[in-house]
C-alpha cells in the first residue's frame, strides 16, 4: 500500500497540479480545499491514514500556521511540508518553529517536491521505528506500535487489547517468525504491569538439565557448578510479565513444576528449603499444535488448559500481503540507518516481487531479505535486482500469489479507490509497475465456472484506467468506445466514484 499525502490548498488549480505530481511519484493523494477542511480531517475520530501533509501557508479560512497549531494541540506528529508564493526567511522560520519539516516556494518543481516528500516520509518512518525500538526495550511497547494494514490482523489486535486489560494467561499461537513476541510485548506494554519487568525466556533453547534452575532459580552449591545463588526467571519477572516462548518444547519434568508454579503462585528454587511467592502474569507462545501434543502425550493436558485460557492466533505473512509494503519500508530505513547506507526507498517492481513470494519464514524472513537488499544496494532505491534469492525461487515468469478467488490486480494507488471493501483515502492515478498484465485476469472463478461478463468488464476497465494513467480519452480510444460510453459504464459498474479524486469538501469535476 502506497503512502498517503494530504494536499491542502484553496486554489483548485494548485491542488490538481500537486495531485498529479504526488501520484506520479507513486503515492496516494487526499485533497482538502482549505485549512478548516484539513484540520477536520486530521483530527477526525477515527482519523484516516495520512503519512505527510503538503500545506499552503495563505488560505482564506484557517491558514497554514493555524493548521499546524491544531495538529500540535492534538499531538499529531505527521510531517508537514509548507508551501507559499511569498518566499522569505521570516516565513520559513515561522513555519519551522510551528512544526513544519520543510518549506518550498510556489510553484515547486517536481524534483524539489519529490525530494522533500521522500525525505519527510523517510524521516517519519525512521523516527517511528526508533521510538518503537526504545519502547520495546523499556517495556512500554503498545498495541498501536504494531505495524499492520491487514484486515486479517484486526481480530488479533482486538484480542490483544482485551487481554492487556486483564491478568488472564495468554497463549500466542502462530508459525515461526510471525511476531509472537511482539504481540506479547504489546500486551504487557498496554496493560497495568507496563512499569514492571517483561522477562522473555526461550523454552526451546534451554539445556534440559538447567530448565528448572533457569525458570525457578537455585541455591548456591545445590549442584555442581552452582557457585552463586540464582533468582530464576519467575522471580525476575515478579510484578510483571513472564513470556514463555516455544512453551511446547519444555521437558516433562519442567512441565510439572511450571504447573505447580501457576497453580500456587510460588516457585521452589533448586536446592531451596522454602517456596518463594511470586506475582507473575504469564504470556506463552508456540508454533506447535499443542492439542496434538497433548493427545500424543508430549504435553501435559492440565498444563495446556492452564496456558490456553486466552488463545491468540497470528496469521502468517502470506495471508496478510497488505503488510508487506509497510513492513518493508520500516525495515529498510531502520537497517539503512544502522548500516550507514543512503537507501531511502524501494521500487514498485521490488514490492510486487515481495508480494509474490510465500514467505515461509514470515516477518523474520522478510526482515532478513531487506537486510541483504540494503547491503547489496548501490543507490538510494532498492529494486528487484537486490532480491536475487527471492527471484531465483519464484522463477522469471512467476505470477503474484492470490490468496482469494478474486482476480489479482495489484491494489495500486490507481485502483485502491475503487476496489471493493477498500476504505483508504486514495485517488485513481499512477500506472505501470504496480498494475499487472492483462494475462493475470482469469476468466473462471474458484469453482472453475466462467465469471460473469460484468465482472470481467469491470476488471478490464480498472486495468485500462491504471495502465493509461487515468487519461480517460486514451482509455476510451484503446477500448474502442466513446468517452461518454466509458463514463456510462463507470456509472453502471459502480466505478465512477473511484475514478474521481478523493477530495475533502470539493465537488468532483464535471465530465
Amino acid at each position: 500500500m502506497s503512502q498517503v499525502v494530504l494536499i491542502v490548498d484553496d486554489d483548485p488549480v494548485q491542488r490538481r497540479l500537486l495531485q498529479a505530481m504526488v501520484l506520479r511519484f507513486g503515492y496516494q493523494a487526499v485533497l482538502a480545499e482549505g485549512g478548516d477542511a484539513a484540520a477536520t480531517l486530521l483530527t477526525a475520530s477515527p482519523a484516516p491514514r495520512i503519512d505527510c501533509v503538503v500545506l499552503d501557508m495563505v488560505m482564506p479560512d484557517l491558514d497554514g500556521l493555524g493548521v499546524l497549531a491544531r495538529m500540535r494541540e492534538h499531538g499529531l506528529d505527521i510531517p508537514v511540508i509548507v508551501q507559499t508564493a511569498h518566499g522569505g526567511i521570516d516565513n520559513a522560520v515561522s513555519a519551522m518553529r510551528a512544526g513544519a519539516i520543510d518549506f518550498v516556494i510556489k510553484p515547486a518543481s517536481p524534483e524539489r517536491l519529490h525530494v522533500s516528500l521522500r525525505n519527510a516520509l523517510a524521516t517519519k518512518v525512521l523516527t517511528g521505528e526508533l521510538q518503537r525500538i526504545k519502547r520495546s526495550r523499556d517495556g512500554t511497547l503498545s498495541i498501536t506500535d504494531i505495524i499492520t494494514r491487514s484486515a486479517a490482523m484486526r481480530p488479533v489486535l482486538h484480542a490483544a487489547e482485551k487481554a492487556a486489560g486483564s491478568a488472564i494467561p495468554v497463549l500466542v499461537e502462530g508459525e515461526s517468525g510471525v511476531g509472537k513476541e511482539l504481540i506479547a510485548r504489546a500486551i504487557h506494554g498496554s496493560g497495568t504491569r507496563s512499569a514492571k519487568p517483561f522477562v522473555a525466556v526461550n523454552c526451546g533453547a534451554m539445556p534440559e538439565n538447567l530448565v528448572e534452575s533457569i525458570l525457578f532459580g537455585h541455591e548456591k552449591g545445590s549442584f555442581t557448578g552452582a557457585t552463586e545463588k540464582h533468582a530464576g526467571k519467575f522471580v525476575e519477572a515478579d510484578g510483571g510479565t513472564l513470556f514463555l516462548d516455544e512453551v511446547g518444547e519444555l521437558p516433562p519434568a519442567a512441565q510439572v513444576k511450571l504447573l505447580r508454579a501457576l497453580q500456587e503462585g510460588e516457585v521452589e528454587p533448586v536446592g531451596g528449603r522454602r517456596s518463594i511467592k511470586v506475582d507473575v502474569r504469564i504470556v506463552s507462545a508456540t508454533n506447535r499444535d499443542l492439542i496434538a501434543d497433548v493427545k500424543a502425550g508430549r504435553f501435559r493436558e492440565d498444563l495446556f488448559y492452564r496456558l490456553h485460557v486466552f488463545p491468540i492466533m497470528i496469521p502468517p505473512l502470506r495471508q496478510r500481503l497488505e503488510d508487506i509494503p509497510e513492513l518493508t519500508r520500516h525495515f529498510l530505513l531502520r537497517i539503512a540507518a544502522e548500516e550507514g547506507k543512503r537507501v531511502r526507498s524501494i521500487g514498485a517492481q521490488a514490492l510486487a516481487l515481495l508480494a509474490s513470494y510465500r514467505w515461509p519464514g514470515n516477518v523474520r524472513q522478510l526482515e532478513n531479505a531487506v537486510f541483504r537488499a540494503v547491503v547489496l544496494a548501490d543507490g538510494e532505491e532498492i529494486g528487484a535486482a537486490e532480491f536475487p534469492q527471492i527471484t531465483a525461487q519464484l522463477g522469471p515468469d512467476a505470477a503474484p500469489m492470490r490468496t482469494s478467488s478474486e482476480p489479482w490486480i495489484e491494489k495500486s494507488p490507481t485502483m485502491a479507490a475503487s476496489w471493493p471493501g477498500t476504505t483508504d483515502h486514495s485517488v485513481m492515478a499512477a500506472r505501470g509497475a504496480e498494475a499487472l498484465t492483462a494475462a493475470s485476469l482469469p476468466l473462471t472463478d474458484a469453482q472453475g465456472e466462467v465469471r460473469p461478463l460484468e465482472e470481467i468488464e469491470r476488471d478490464v476497465i480498472r486495468f485500462a484506467i491504471a495502465h493509461y494513467d487515468e487519461q480517460m480519452s486514451e482509455v476510451a480510444r484503446r477500448l474502442k468506445i466513446g468517452r461518454s460510453t466509458l463514463y456510462r459504464k463507470l456509472d453502471g459498474l459502480g466505478l465512477n466514484d473511484g475514478a474521481e479524486s478523493n477530495t475533502v469538501n470539493e465537488p468532483a469535476p464535471a465530465n
